[in-house]
C-alpha cells in the first residue's frame, strides 16, 4: 500500500500518464479531417491524416454515416447533411449578424414589396433563416418547408457561386431533378451560369424552381472574404425589372457584408 508522507505534496491529474484516445475522440478526428476537405475524402486518406489504424476508421465512419453526420460520396466520405445543417446555423450565427442584417431586409421589402429571402445552405439544399413577405405575398413550394434545391433557386446559385466545396459535391452527382421546363438540369449548363453569377456578383431563377416565379439574389460574405448566406427576393415572373431588381439586391448584400466585417 502506498502512504503519503507527511508534507509530501499529492500527484497531480496532469502528472498521470495520458490515456489513449477514446471512440469520441477518434469521431472528432475523423470530423475535423471531413470538415476541412473540398472534395470526397478516402479511408486511406483519413487515416494518414488522424493516425487511426484502418478497421477502426472504417467502423467509426460507420456510426458516423448511420447518424448523419459524414456521409459516402463515391470512393470517399463528406460531411453529413445534419453536419452540414450544424454549420450552416453557425453561419448564419455570426456575432451579431441578425442586428446587421434585418434593417436591409426591412429595406429590401419596403423598396420591392416582395418575399425577402435570407438563405444558408443546409446539405444540398438552401435553409431560409430568415423571411419577409406581406399579405400578397407570391406562392412558392418553399413556402412551410422553408427549404429548396440549390441548382434552381437564385439563392442556391449565389451560394453555389462562391463556395466551391458546394459547388464540387452537387456538380459530382450529375444531372439534377427538372422541377419545370426552364430548369437547369445538367452541370454544364449550372456552369456556365454560375460563371455569369461570379462576373456579375448575381443571381437569377426564373421560372426554374416553380413556374410564375422569378427570384435575384447575391452572396453576403462574411470575416475572412467567405460566403456566409445568400440575400434574395422573390416576385412574379411578369411585370418585375428583374435587370433592375438585381441591382437593388446586390446593393443590400454588399451593405450587409460590410456591415458583418464591422462587427
Amino acid at each position: 500500500m502506498l502512504t503519503q508522507t507527511a508534507g509530501q505534496e499529492p500527484p497531480l491529474a496532469d502528472d498521470r500518464p495520458a490515456s489513449p484516445p477514446g471512440s469520441l475522440e477518434r469521431g472528432i478526428d475523423i470530423l475535423l479531417a471531413l470538415g476541412g476537405a473540398c472534395e470526397p475524402v478516402s479511408l486511406a486518406q483519413l487515416c494518414r491524416r488522424t493516425r487511426l489504424p484502418k478497421s477502426t476508421a472504417h467502423r467509426i465512419l460507420g456510426v458516423l454515416c448511420a447518424r448523419g453526420l459524414a456521409r459516402r460520396a463515391g470512393n470517399g466520405y463528406l460531411p453529413g447533411e445534419r453536419l452540414d445543417a450544424l454549420a450552416s446555423g453557425a453561419q448564419a450565427r455570426i456575432p451579431g449578424a441578425r442586428r446587421a442584417v434585418l434593417p436591409y431586409l426591412l429595406y429590401l421589402y419596403e423598396t420591392t414589396r416582395q418575399t425577402v429571402n435570407l438563405a444558408v445552405p443546409s446539405g444540398l439544399e438552401v435553409r431560409y433563416v430568415e423571411r419577409l413577405y406581406g399579405h400578397n405575398r407570391v406562392g412558392s413550394p418553399s413556402d412551410g418547408a422553408d427549404r429548396a434545391p440549390l441548382h434552381c433557386t437564385a439563392t442556391g446559385k449565389a451560394l453555389l457561386a462562391f463556395d466551391p466545396r458546394l459547388r464540387q459535391e452537387l456538380l459530382a452527382r450529375g444531372a439534377f431533378e427538372r422541377l419545370t421546363p426552364r430548369t437547369v438540369t445538367t452541370p454544364a449548363g449550372l456552369e456556365r451560369e454560375l460563371a455569369q453569377v461570379r462576373r456579375h456578383g448575381v443571381a437569377y431563377a426564373q421560372e426554374e424552381f416553380a413556374e410564375g416565379v422569378a427570384c435575384v439574389a447575391a452572396p453576403v460574405f462574411g470575416p475572412g472574404g467567405r460566403i456566409r448566406m445568400a440575400l434574395g427576393v422573390a416576385a412574379p415572373a411578369h411585370g418585375v425589372p428583374l435587370g433592375r431588381l438585381g441591382l437593388t439586391v446586390r446593393g443590400a448584400a454588399q451593405a450587409i457584408s460590410a456591415a458583418l466585417l464591422g462587427e
